[in-house]
């Protein structure tokens, strides 16, 4: 739902969904399912505004309404080495000039940008009232021109890395860390918003305005305000080494997970692989110089990135070769010049002094301090889920064990992690005649978002065109969109990049934002600036003249990460601070993704995408029910899998004590004792590229993927009481959908706008019902 450094200035700006350069697994997704999204960002508040040059060092900020073309873009392209005046991080751009953006641009645009904010800042201070023209618009204006540029430069980052882009970030980063730090430790800027807070005039403030002046105060407390001199310098020291250390963290996972390539020659060892596996192999193979390479006669390269890795773990018949890559992917970044082992002793050793210094007893309470739970709720919802899912799951297992057995499998008695995929795979297709692979034909990139366009039609009343052009990307493969409401005017836009890129782009799936609605940054008679988001995924890419062809789990990948930009180009919240997916409480904003895959299952929708892309034939109303009976197959596998990262997650940042007698490994052993049917190898090293909490922003917050997950499901079973045959019905639930969870942002406190929705507070009982773990009351 998102790896990055964003503003500290408020929880709305404070680093959110990912998220998460992540190669790993979703929450509730195995190795059967694609890889995770975070809402992820470095670049969570970033806008599309345009820099209007002025006579002064750095340029002015400001928005402009035409639009500009990818060819104008270019040719404002800076020469080697650019002067500031032609740097396109600081021309006048209606979007983001992200093809044009090169490393050479970064560190003299960023420090043009952070000279002047500085003045902007110390202006500030000087002029400051508690009122919200001058105080909060002008905050907003500063929060908003640093996330614009750190942005595209970050988002490049994840999407087109390279060693030169790596290190000129590096190189300026700990500029803009200083800065963010200046901003959020200012104390005329804290007294203002208290000032605003005691005042006779707090009670008739907005819902939205009173969230953002709590926000503001508590995030300026949690920054380290209220901190002696020598205190605050230790507690800025803490957090630039903290946003070094991550953004290490991360390029070791994305390095190491690029290194691992095998080479095979063989076609006997990748017997099972399927063509679409077999022919990215091929693909792979030609890009390293094996120009003859095809996916009939290899050679291939198996590589650790989510299509390959996954292919092999459910497909292939060669159980050493799953064992080689499934011991690769768990050791990723965990030996040499890679090894993140100590980078994670420095991350949890720093997070407890910062902890310590703001007057908590640990960093879960820190963490806690802007969410919906408390550390005890979390672990409460988490045992409660534990003990619901643990029979189901050592049933799972003795069914894969006597399956594998009935066929015959030499392992069937001693099964390890590289044969429980693969196990898993057979029984699938065995129980419900279901083979993923065979499903592909029938989901096409192109019909899956053709569906989806129509499904948030029928539920929000929103029509998506395609506006290729109309913005630069960094990708020929990236299509942009546009979002137009009942009247046909333009609401929103988005990028969508679909395709693994192992050589330059992160793993996962992410959703973030690129600019939010904002009626302060509004401009030429707008009453708010619209906002703007890209949705990244990392699904196998087309193979000669066939399109991308999907599995079911990456489908609901994209409806996934699809939720996450519905919450935040459908706000209707004006106040840019909380508007979107700004200013929800983490553990809360994972409510409209997971909410979005409930669709795959449901008949219209998924008959809408299921196209075979040859003949056109829909997909056999067998296969459907088949699928729809498959949906809780392992259900209590899959949940435990979850709650093993989110009770390590937690414990880490609780219990666990930096250079103590008990390693992060013994940790994890201890954890999946009773969160595993089957502990990790006592080599596992997961934890070594385990983004989510040491590079993203889900340190002691993982568990919010399922705190959301019991919304989401809550929230969906108000569409299924309604009846979902039911157009009419569904039409009007959705509607109601859009106006509160979808349209209210930050605005309100999630919980109030849960209950405006559904007409109570949520319950567990309809995830655990969707999941199987509960049964279903008989019908009268």
């Amino acid at each position: 739902m998102l790896l990055a450094t964003r503003i500290s200035v408020t929880s709305s700006i404070h680093s959110l969904l990912k998220r998460t350069p992540r190669s790993l697994s979703s929450p509730k997704q195995s190795l059967n399912k694609s890889s995770a999204c975070q809402l992820w960002s470095s670049s969570f508040s970033f806008c599309t505004r345009t820099l209007q040059k002025s006579t002064s060092a750095a340029p002015s900020l400001s928005y402009s309404c035409s639009s500009l073309s990818a060819p104008s873009m270019a040719a404002a392209a800076a020469a080697d080495p650019p002067p500031i005046g032609v740097n396109p991080l600081l021309q006048d751009f209606e979007f983001p000039p992200f093809d044009v953006v090169e490393a050479k641009h970064v560190c003299p645009g960023i420090r043009a940008i952070l000279k002047k904010l500085e003045d902007d800042l110390v202006e500030l201070e000087r002029r400051v009232e508690p009122s919200w023209p001058k105080l909060v618009e002008p905050l907003e204006k500063i929060v908003d021109r640093l996330s614009l540029v750190w942005g595209i430069v970050n988002h490049l980052k994840s999407v087109k890395d390279s060693p030169e882009l790596r290190s000129a970030i590096e190189e300026v980063q700990p500029e803009k860390v200083k800065f963010e730090l200046r901003l959020g430790q200012s104390k005329p800027i804290y007294n203002a918003f208290k000032t605003i807070q005691e005042s006779p005039d707090w009670q008739s403030l907005s819902n939205a305005r009173k969230r953002i002046v709590e926000a503001q105060i508590k995030e300026a407390i949690l920054n380290g305000v209220s901190l002696e001199d020598d205190k605050r310098d230790q507690f800025n020291k803490i957090e630039q080494e903290l946003k070094r250390l991550s953004q290490k963290f991360e390029e070791n996972v994305l390095d190491a997970t690029k290194k691992f390539e095998k080479l095979i020659t063989d076609k006997k060892e990748i017997e099972g692989l399927p063509a679409t596996a077999l022919g990215l192999a091929a693909q792979k193979a030609v890009s390293k110089g094996y120009e003859n390479a095809t996916a009939e006669n290899g050679p291939w390269i198996i590589t650790l990135d989510t299509p390959s890795f996954m292919s092999v773990m459910q497909h292939a018949r060669n159980r050493s070769l799953r064992e080689e890559v499934y011991r690769a992917y768990v050791a990723r970044a965990s030996s040499g010049d890679l090894d993140n082992t100590v980078i994670i002793e420095q991350i949890l050793k720093l997070r407890l002094e910062k902890a310590k210094l703001l007057n908590y007893n640990n960093y879960a309470e820190v963490s806690m301090a802007t969410k919906m739970a408390t550390v005890e709720k979390a672990e409460e919802l988490l045992e409660k889920l534990r003990t619901a899912s643990w029979n189901a799951a050592v049933q799972d297992m003795d069914d894969i064990k006597t399956f594998s057995k009935n066929q015959g499998a030499v392992e069937a008695d001693n099964l390890n992690h590289w044969d429980i995929s693969f196990w898993s795979e057979r029984l699938r297709e065995s129980k419900f005649d279901i083979n993923e692979e065979e499903l592909r034909p029938f989901f096409s990139l192109p019909k899956v978002m053709h569906g989806l366009f129509n499904l948030a039609n029928g539920l929000f009343g929103i029509d998506i065109e395609p506006a290729d052009g109309l913005a630069p990307v960094w990708n020929n493969d990236v299509r942009f969109y546009c979002v137009k409401d009942s009247s046909g005017g333009p609401i929103a836009y988005f990028y969508f990049d679909p395709y693994a890129r192992p050589s330059e782009k992160r793993g996962g799936a992410w959703m973030d934002e690129v600019v939010g609605r904002s009626s302060v940054l509004a401009r030429d008679g707008a009453s708010a600036r619209l906002p703007v988001a890209h949705m990244v995924c990392n699904q196998t890419p087309p193979v000669g003249e066939k399109p991308s062809l999907m599995t079911f789990r990456e489908v609901e990948t994209v409806f996934h990460e699809f939720g996450h930009a519905l919450q935040h180009m459908l706000t209707k919240e004006d106040e840019g601070l909380v508007s979107g997916i700004r200013g929800i409480e983490w553990d809360a904003v994972e409510l409209p993704s997971q909410f979005m895959e409930n669709w795959c299952y449901h008949r219209d929708t998924l008959m809408s995408i299921a196209k075979h892309y040859e003949t056109g034939e829909s997909l056999p109303e067998e296969v459907y029910l088949k699928l729809l009976a498959a949906r809780t197959f392992r259900a209590g596998s899959l949940s435990l899998r979850q709650i093993r990262f989110a009770s390590l997650d937690l414990e880490l940042h609780t219990k666990y004590v930096p250079g103590g007698t008990e390693s992060i490994y013994d940790v994890d052993q201890r954890v999946s004792e009773r969160t595993q049917v089957i502990p990790p190898l006592a080599e596992d090293r997961f934890l070594c590229g385990f983004i989510h909490i040491f590079a993203g922003g889900y340190a002691a917050g993982y568990y919010s993927y399922k705190w959301a997950e019991v919304l989401s499901a809550d929230a969906f079973s108000s569409f299924e009481d309604a009846g979902l045959e039911d157009s009419k019905a569904v039409k009007e639930t959705g509607h109601k959908f859009r106006e509160t969870i979808l349209a209210l942002g930050g605005g309100k406190a999630p919980l109030e706008v849960f209950a405006e929705f559904r007409g109570r507070e949520p319950s567990p009982e309809a995830l655990l019902r969707h999941n199987g773990l509960l049964p279903v009351p008989a019908s009268a």
